[in-house]
């Protein structure tokens, strides 16, 4: 069960290393911000993934229960933070076929509204959903390594 909470959590990373990238490369750090996700939301989920992430690793070595305890309580904080941004997402996601649509017919303004379309708006729908269902799968694997189910 640890180990199967491990590449849960290893997948999941990586989906979100691809929407992280997106957000940086379509403009959600620069200024003036068009983005939804404040910096300090998207850092602050990134930083405790990897320190949990890391205190998941280190407990499978030395196998303390105290560590795993303590990689749930990082991620349950993630996951706040990602339901959070997840939350501020679905607006831009479902504003999107309105950017697309005037940028297909062309109509004034269509270059302007693609331009200043927050980051989040182009995040794949696919990494999006696969990032959140593997996060929400590795919380129960953690959980259920942590009180002890299917060993270590």
């Amino acid at each position: 069960m640890s180990i199967a909470a491990l590449i849960a959590w290893i997948i999941a990373a990586g989906g979100g290393f691809v929407l992280l990238g997106t957000w940086i490369a379509k403009g959600g750090i620069r200024a003036p911000r068009t983005s939804h996700f404040p910096p300090a939301v998207i850092f602050g989920h990134f930083a405790l993934a990897a320190a949990g992430l890391v205190v998941w690793i280190i407990y499978l070595i030395v196998d303390s229960s105290m560590l795993a305890w303590i990689a749930l309580g990082l991620l349950v904080l993630v996951a706040l933070l990602g339901f959070t941004m997840f939350v501020r997402w679905i607006p831009s996601y479902q504003a999107r076929r309105t950017v697309t649509a005037a940028a297909d017919a062309g109509g004034p303004g269509a270059a302007t509204a693609a331009e200043t379309a927050p980051a989040e708006q182009h995040f794949p729908v696919v990494v999006v959903g696969a990032h959140g269902l593997l996060a929400l799968a590795t919380v129960v694997l953690v959980l259920l390594s942590a009180l002890g189910v299917g060993g270590s």
